[in-house]
């Protein structure tokens, strides 16, 4: 069983939080839906809380708002134990069967989107608020003017970006700095490692990766691509038989390593992106207790340079990431 992790910091002088967090998009969206159960994920937070896995993630956009609603609740009595995430600038299309995203970066829409989830999360702030993607309609400064805003305010901390380029980051920059960037970052997907990634550690930002087990993939444990129609890997192109196929390959390397540690795959997953930098914060995402555990485990699980040099060795996944 985890015992409390180490913390890291949000940035170079942000908020301290467990060097490992917690993603909550899948308790409610876009991963396996008729398994929900919100009270087994409200006692997943709060189990992270104990453990010292205190950023809790979210967004407005996660059901929508279900998650928002579901954290909240988990959070009512403990929420000083909490480094609170949300975000907001994506619209979901509550139409179709599979999540279809908008993305609306107005001012106003930003400021209003802040007050909703201030009321749906149960709290008088939030702890780190991201821009969830740019909207290519509005410009960047506008977007960031609103939760700069919001920050001198007091109903946010700190502001962030998600899946922001470094062109867009350096305009944010320039106005109000960058707490942290949020990017996709796993041993099958390592495209930020070339610019995303140095660039937090030159401006002094945390990086947070998300999806940081491949969606389930390099925990070894999806051998088959069947999926039911309304997870969002169903439809993702490294998830199709012949992808998938070829993709094991990656896995029963990482496992090969993790049987020399006595570790499981994902925890040689999560402890390769804690390598990359001191202010990395993977948020791997769970709907059960016993993998919490394990995910957090990894906090302190040591790679040697052989074995970063092995994983970094890799070969890229195949299929594109959306």
């Amino acid at each position: 069983m985890a015992s409390s992790i180490p913390t890291r910091t949000l940035g170079s002088d942000g908020l301290e939080a467990g060097a490992i967090g917690l993603g909550c998009m899948g308790m409610s969206w876009a991963y396996s839906p008729a398994d929900r159960d919100d009270d087994a994920s409200v006692g997943v937070i709060r189990r992270a809380l104990d453990l010292g896995v205190t950023l809790i993630d979210t967004s407005d956009v996660y059901g929508p708002f279900h998650n928002e609603e579901l954290v909240g609740r988990a959070l009512a009595d403990r929420r000083d134990a909490a480094v609170l995430a949300t975000k907001g600038g994506l619209v979901a299309d509550t139409e179709s069967r599979r999540p279809s995203l908008s993305r609306n970066g107005r001012p106003e829409h930003l400021r209003e989107a802040i007050e909703a989830s201030l009321r749906r999360l149960q709290t008088d702030h939030i702890d780190l608020y991201y821009l969830h993607r740019v909207d290519p309609d509005v410009p960047v400064e506008e977007s960031w003017g609103a939760m700069a805003e919001a920050v001198e305010e007091g109903k946010v901390l700190a502001i962030g970006m998600s899946e922001a380029t470094v062109e867009e980051l350096e305009r944010a920059q320039a106005l109000h700095p960058v707490a942290a960037l949020q990017s996709e970052l796993s041993l099958w997907t390592r495209d930020a490692l070339a610019d995303a990634l140095p660039w937090t550690v030159a401006h002094g930002a945390a990086f947070i990766p998300f999806a940081p087990l491949g969606r389930g993939f390099l925990t070894g444990q999806i051998t088959a691509a069947s999926f039911e129609d309304a997870d969002f890997r169903a439809a993702n192109p490294r998830f199709t038989r012949e992808a998938l196929e070829a993709n094991l390959a990656i896995v029963e390397q990482v496992r090969g390593i993790a049987d020399r540690l006595e570790a499981s795959p994902g925890q040689v997953a999560l402890a390769w992106t804690l390598a990359q930098d001191e202010h990395v914060i993977p948020i791997p995402g769970t709907k059960r207790v016993g993998y919490l555990e394990e995910n957090a485990d990894a906090a302190n699980l040591v790679l040697s340079p052989d074995d970063l040099a092995e994983l970094d060795a890799l070969p890229e996944a195949v299929g594109a990431r959306y």
